[in-house]
């Protein structure tokens, strides 16, 4: 059984190995571009937006708004304190759009694996076709 002393022990130790091995999360491109890690992140992370096909890039005329977009750091963490991965998104300032004008509909591609794992239960118990 853990004591709560052992737990805060365990606690303060995983965090003194997080701040100790990890790149802080950078506040701006030119701060990650500088990392090498957050740079890998970064390819990472265009390279799937590329191969989900999630946009098409076009030739910009001027009767278009275009929006702004913004990249997202995060240090992701094992329970122990030990680095999981370094996460980056890019995402879009999608309240610069005007719903009717800019878009006509949403989308949103993530999907949670427990999602995926809660309908295949749900498939099997209730002898679903799938």
């Amino acid at each position: 059984m853990l004591t709560q002393a052992k737990f805060a022990q365990q606690t303060s130790t995983a965090l003194v190995t997080k701040l100790l091995t990890t790149q802080p999360e950078p506040s701006s491109v030119n701060e990650a571009l500088a990392c090498r890690e957050w740079r890998e992140a970064m390819q990472e992370e265009f390279n799937a937006l590329l191969k989900n096909e999630t946009w098409i890039l076009v030739p910009r005329t001027s009767k278009m708004n275009v929006m702004g977009n913004k990249w997202v750091f995060r240090t992701k963490f094992h329970a122990d304190g030990s680095l999981q991965k370094y996460k980056v998104r890019l995402v879009a300032k999608g309240f610069q759009q005007t719903p009717g004008l800019d878009y006509f509909e949403t989308f949103s591609p993530v999907i949670k694996p427990s999602t995926i794992r809660i309908i295949f239960t749900l498939a099997i118990s209730n002898g679903w076709d799938i």
